[in-house]
Order: C-alpha cells, then sequence, then structure tokens
C-alpha cells in the first residue's frame, strides 16, 4: 500500500487484483491434482480468450 499515492489508483488496482486472483487462486490443498490441473487449464484457455 505504500507505493500507491493516491487512495483512487490503490482501488483500481485492488478491483482488477481482486477479479484475476478469484479467477486464477484455487484452493490446492482440498483438491486432487488432476482436477487441479484440468482447472488450471481452463482458467489459463478462458484468460486467453479475454485480450482478443
Amino acid at each position: 500500500m505504500l507505493k500507491f499515492r493516491r487512495t483512487k489508483t490503490l482501488q483500481k488496482f485492488v478491483a482488477v487484483h481482486s477479479q484475476i486472483h478469484n479467477h486464477f487462486y484455487s484452493e490446492r490443498h482440498l483438491v486432487s491434482r488432476q482436477i487441479y490441473k484440468q482447472r488450471r487449464s481452463t482458467a489459463l484457455a478462458e484468460w486467453r480468450t479475454v485480450p482478443a
């Protein structure tokens, strides 16, 4: 937080970061490796279609 000089800039960053974090973060310790890899592949495929 110390690197952000304005609250508005921090709020913009947090809004974008939370969306991306929620999209990619999965509770690894709760699922098997196979399911985790499948979810990561799906998330990455979706992420690649966003800028296009």
